[in-house]
C-alpha cells in the first residue's frame, strides 16, 4: 500500500468514525435528553454561537431540561478530521430544526468540533458553529424575548 493510499484509509477511517460518534450526539440531543448529550461532552464544554457566544453545557443543559430549547431534527456530514494525538478536530456541514420557547428554528451550518481522547473515548471539548445559509435560530443568552428560563432540579 503507498503513502497516499494509506493516508486516504486513514482519513476516510477518521470520518467514519466522527460520522458515527456526532450521529450519537445528534441522536441524544433530538431526544431531548440532558444526560445523553452530556456524555459526548467535557464537564466544561462551549458552544460558541453566532447569536449567543459561548454557552456554557451547564447553560446548555439546563434550557434542555427545562424544554425551552427542543430538537426534532439534527444531521451532520463530516467533512476532515485532524487528530494531534488526543485532541482531534472535526469540521462538518450541520443541519438541524427545533423550538427555542416555543418558537421554531432551523439552522444550516459549519461546525468545528474538538474532541479529547480519554480512556479510549472521545469527548468533544468546544463546538463552534458558522452559519452557512438558511439559519434562524435564536440566542440561548438569558433573559430572552423579555422571559427568564427557569432551571429545574436534575
Amino acid at each position: 500500500m503507498s503513502n497516499t493510499t494509506a493516508k486516504r484509509t486513514t482519513a476516510e477511517a477518521d470520518r467514519s468514525e466522527f460520522q458515527a460518534l456526532l450521529e450519537g450526539w445528534a441522536e441524544a440531543i433530538v431526544a431531548n435528553n440532558a444526560d445523553r448529550i452530556g456524555a459526548f461532552a467535557e464537564p466544561d464544554w462551549e458552544l460558541i454561537t453566532p447569536e449567543s457566544g459561548p454557552v456554557p453545557l451547564d447553560r446548555f443543559l439546563d434550557v434542555v431540561q427545562s424544554g425551552n430549547l427542543t430538537h426534532s431534527e439534527m444531521t451532520f456530514e463530516v467533512l476532515s478530521v485532524r487528530r494531534h494525538g488526543d485532541l482531534a478536530v472535526v469540521v462538518a456541514h450541520g443541519t438541524n430544526r427545533g423550538e427555542w420557547n416555543g418558537a421554531p428554528f432551523s439552522a444550516d451550518e459549519w461546525v468545528t468540533e474538538y474532541f479529547i481522547q480519554r480512556d479510549g473515548h472521545w469527548r468533544c471539548a468546544l463546538s463552534s458553529l458558522t452559519r452557512s445559509g438558511g439559519t434562524t435560530r435564536p440566542s440561548l443568552q438569558r433573559p430572552q424575548f423579555g422571559m427568564t428560563v427557569h432551571r429545574r432540579g436534575r
